[in-house]
């Protein structure tokens, strides 16, 4: 009685291939806006603190990359733009391709959790849930709007990193220095202090440095981060005279 053996190809991933199934372009953005997040979040955060926050993040949004080839190896296979991923060319197999994902998404969610917060780690956990079940699972194969919905999981990683350093997700800005001062226009009693031509100066004077400081912040995120468009977009608002505040998801608030 003889007994046949499976024989088991050996891999032909190379490290370049692995570094492919994680996106490492969709993952820069990913890192970018995460940083934005940790940037302009109230608080102090310590730097190691911040780096493996980032680390983390980069590393689940790998997860998420390589767990969307995996499935989407079938389609893929069929587009030219995507023929050529390493799911499909059959340099990574599919079962290496899920094991590298399941690894590299439980690696980032525990350690985010343990060694920063767990608020933050389950907002990188709903993220990978509703970009891999969501997005890739269900919506790209049932609905055109696939990429309109599931461009939703790209707002997540700019709260991951305010979660990160506020251990909340506080809408409002908590650094007071960027609100309003609006109580310095009222007394205790409540009566207004618009009715004389003195307080009206007074007015005006608080109003300038107050876009003075605004406008500093704008110009600082966009030469220190380089946020581009939108941070221009802001500084030309600033400018104006049209303030506004910016909150997660970071959209521009105007008063």
């Amino acid at each position: 009685m003889s007994v046949s053996v499976a024989r088991v190809e050996p891999s032909v991933a190379e490290v370049g291939d692995y570094i492919a199934l994680m996106k490492p372009r969709v993952m820069s953005l990913v890192v970018f806006t995460a940083l934005v997040g940790l940037a302009v979040a109230p608080g102090h955060l310590h730097p190691v603190t911040g780096f493996t926050a980032l680390l983390c993040i980069a590393v689940g949004a790998g997860a998420a990359g390589a767990l969307n080839m995996w499935y989407d190896a079938d389609i893929d296979a069929v587009m030219t733009r995507t023929a050529r991923r390493p799911v499909p060319m059959g340099r990574v197999l599919p079962g290496e391709a899920l094991a590298f994902g399941l690894t590299l998404a439980g690696f980032s969610i525990v350690t985010l959790g343990l060694l920063v917060n767990w608020l933050a780690a389950g907002l990188l956990a709903f993220t990978l849930f509703f970009y891999v079940v969501i997005y890739t699972i269900w919506l790209k194969r049932s609905t055109p709007q696939n990429i309109v919905i599931g461009g939703a999981a790209g707002a997540f990683p700019p709260m991951i990193g305010w979660a990160a350093v506020t251990g909340s997700l506080s809408w409002r800005p908590r650094d007071h220095r960027l609100d309003f001062p609006h109580r310095l226009f009222v007394p205790s009693d409540g009566r207004p202090l618009y009715s004389d031509a003195a307080s009206r100066l007074r007015i005006r004077r608080l109003v300038l440095a107050f876009r003075r400081r605004r406008m500093a912040v704008s110009v600082r995120l966009h030469i220190c981060l380089g946020i581009g468009r939108a941070a221009r977009w802001l500084i030309v608002m600033e400018a104006s005279g049209k303030g506004g505040v910016i909150t997660p998801p970071f959209c521009f608030c105007p008063f």
